[in-house]
């Protein structure tokens, strides 16, 4: 049997190959070569399965996506469900803020993602949010975990402890001489500012955020067709 037998190429293997590289070193390093040569087999073998990267990408967004644990339908207020749902979507995108940002264009194009928003649009509904309004709602409060996933302070730093605790160091040191005159609040904030110090608090307080926002937005008037 040849090595490029497509029957010895499982896709589901082909994404967690994927998914490891981009939680190593970022979705540049995906490529198809560098997967084919992975697995044993030639570029073409992968084609057979993915049309080309971006093809891969939605299949990795898909893989994110089917890992989001939505809680049961309750009786809970609205907001108690919508924060359990944002809740849900931080645990699955917490481990990988590489590929987080893939999963608002392609929520739409796999059946986990097709669940999260019927979800999301359902309780937006019974919070009395018309169709346009629930969907632009729902992907603001979606695109904000994306964002706290991929900004958390000190998350940028390199992998390697060592670099990494002087690479904070170095930006800490930076703020505590900035002026007390100009500056003072940066300067007291300067730990927070350069490392989060409380991962669990930090995302916490992103899904308050969210959601005190979204009670915060008046329903507009529903039309009638």
């Amino acid at each position: 049997m040849s090595k490029d037998t497509p029957q010895r190429l499982d896709p589901a293997a082909i994404v967690t190959s994927a998914l490891r590289i981009a939680d190593a070193e970022g979705l540049p390093a995906i490529t198809i070569r560098r997967l084919a040569q992975e697995h044993g087999v030639t570029p073409m073998a992968l084609y057979r399965h993915f049309r080309d990267k971006d093809d891969l990408l939605d299949a990795l967004a898909a893989r994110l996506l089917a890992d989001i644990r939505l809680p049961e339908p309750s009786t809970a207020p609205w907001a108690e469900q919508i924060r359990a749902v944002l809740a849900a979507c931080l645990a699955a995108l917490r481990p990988h803020p590489t590929i987080a940002g893939l999963i608002p264009t392609r929520v739409l194009l796999s059946e986990p993602g097709l669940t999260l928003v019927e979800r999301t649009l359902a309780l937006l509904d019974t919070a009395g949010f018309p169709p346009d309004q629930a969907t632009e709602i729902g992907s603001q409060a979606l695109c904000s975990l994306v964002t706290l996933v991929a900004t958390e302070p000190g998350l940028t730093e390199s992998t390697d402890p060592d670099t990494r605790d002087d690479a904070i160091r170095a930006k800490r040191a930076a703020l505590h001489a900035l002026s007390p005159q100009r500056y003072p609040h940066v300067i007291a904030a300067a730990d927070a500012l350069t490392l989060c110090g409380d991962r669990d608090t930090y995302y916490e307080l992103g899904i308050d955020f969210a959601v005190a926002g979204i009670r915060g937005i008046r329903p507009a008037a529903r039309t009638t067709g």
